[in-house]
């Protein structure tokens, strides 16, 4: 008897779909306008190598931790906690709030990527026009008005920023996770992802192909140790951690769908493994690119929306077109994590609820529709929240980066963490590897090194991020 018809659950179609949802889950934001920016700060080639160490060492234990426990019990990540130690039912619920918090200020970044597919489009000399036309574009976008000196002189509601355009971004989103889990998230990204691929290749070879850009790959491809300090490893491990989608209630979720006939272990290293690559490819499509144009490597929502934006700008031709291309690839790339962060919670409200999926997935989109359009004015009508950060100091941040330091600095590590505690001590590594091995019928050479890793190496990466994200307030922005 299959899977599906023992449970009742849904499941996915194949397992290059589950594969392909997974990077795809994995590869977001962070991927194209974060890492390449860290990259440069950390040394370049330097960093690659810090990094690929960790997501091998940290990164694929958490991972497979979280699909080990969610193929065992065929549930959402609250029922997965609940089965396995009724009293850790609490962190379950949490790491489906941290994905709703996500997911708020997601959709809002999600439409404005849309707004700039079509801008690239219908408006590219308009973003052209002058020197500082590509920072008042995007200043226009959240509501900012600004004089041609560059001085914010006023404000205006954001209708395209915060309503137009996220709820098409919205709306996509919850028509694929309404379609179900092989009709809806596997069958799209079946497309998203070799299209998202596709256009990153795309996109490197111009960037290698600019008349100065060889200077950006020698960088990336030289190690410089001289730039490497414990901060760099601790950035290289935020980095990594958050890439992979872990403690946001998706690959518990993702996990639960698969069969007992698919091999935990690998699915794991090429998820992993796609993830990485796509990385490291997005650091040589922008670094490159920002050494023969000129512009200063970033990182964050202004770097991608406005540096560059002046990347594209001062390209020697077809600035537009690669705008366009770059555009696009974003928008796969938060697309296709923006369907795994809402196919959790609802998954989640659905299967504890017993209500309908359908409903539930237009009341929790519009739910977080409300609270991110304040994501959006926070720029604009000054909206602030307060951070403290252990280290005797209260900041009053924008709301915007106050909901990105709770989930990225707080609530992402409490919840890979926990899912390290439970994998490995409350429920036991010994159950985890037998999940993975399926009496035998799979191997697991590395069965000790995880073990190992899951009971004490993971835990402690992750404690280590959370007490300098909270005391030293740097060490993962």
């Amino acid at each position: 008897m299959s899977d599906h018809k023992s449970t009742g659950r849904a499941q996915w179609g194949t397992n290059i779909g589950f594969i392909l949802a997974a990077a795809g889950s994995a590869v977001g934001l962070g991927n194209i306008w974060k890492f390449p920016g860290k990259a440069y700060e950390g040394g370049g080639a330097a960093f690659l190598i810090i990094y690929l160490a960790i997501v091998a060492i940290v990164g694929t234990t958490v991972m497979l931790a979280e699909f080990v426990m969610g193929r065992h019990t065929k549930k959402d990540t609250i029922g997965t906690y609940a089965q396995l130690r009724p009293k850790w039912k609490g962190w379950g619920i949490l790491g489906v709030v941290t994905a709703f918090i996500i997911l708020a200020y997601y959709f809002q970044v999600g439409g404005w990527v849309i707004y700039y597919v079509f801008s690239y489009i219908f408006k590219s000399a308009e973003i052209f026009s002058h020197p500082e036309a590509p920072t008042n574009y995007f200043y226009n976008l959240l509501g900012i008005i600004r004089n041609t000196n560059g001085e914010i002189t006023g404000s205006t509601f954001p209708l395209m920023g915060a309503i137009v355009c996220p709820l098409i971004f919205i709306g996509l989103t919850a028509f694929i996770i309404i379609r179900g889990v092989e009709k809806g998230i596997e069958k799209f990204n079946k497309v998203g992802m070799p299209a998202l691929f596709g256009l990153l290749i795309i996109l490197v070879i111009r960037a290698v192909t600019l008349p100065g850009a060889g200077e950006g790959v020698k960088y990336m491809l030289t190690p410089d140790f001289s730039k490497v300090t414990g901060e760099t490893f601790l950035i290289a491990l935020g980095q990594a951690f958050f890439s992979l989608s872990l403690g946001m209630s998706i690959m518990i979720t993702y996990g639960s769908y698969l069969r007992k006939e698919e091999n935990l272990a690998k699915n794991t290293a090429l998820v992993c493994g796609m993830d990485t690559l796509i990385a490291f490819l997005a650091a040589f499509m922008i670094i490159p690119a920002v050494f023969a144009t000129g512009v200063t490597p970033g990182k964050g929502g202004s770097f991608a929306f406005i540096s560059l934006a002046t990347v594209f700008k001062n390209m020697p031709a077809a600035g537009p077109l690669f705008g366009v291309l770059f555009y696009l690839l974003l928008f796969f790339a938060a697309i296709t994590s923006a369907m795994s962060l809402l196919e959790g919670q609802v998954a989640a409200v659905s299967e504890q609820k017993n209500w309908d999926r359908k409903k539930v997935t237009i009341g929790m989109a519009a739910a977080m529709f409300v609270i991110g359009v304040f994501y959006t004015l926070a720029s604009s009508m000054n909206l602030k929240g307060v951070w403290f950060d252990f280290s005797n100091r209260i900041h009053f941040l924008g709301l915007d980066d106050f909901m990105e330091n709770v989930t990225d600095r707080l609530l992402i590590p409490i919840n890979a963490l926990t899912a390290c505690l439970l994998a490995g001590w409350a429920w036991g590594s010994k159950n985890g590897i037998e999940e993975v091995r399926q009496g035998g019928k799979f191997p697991f050479t590395l069965a000790g090194v995880w073990d190992i890793s899951v009971k004490v190496i993971a835990p402690i990466a992750i404690i280590i991020i959370i007490i300098f994200g909270l005391f030293m307030g740097k060490a993962i922005s």
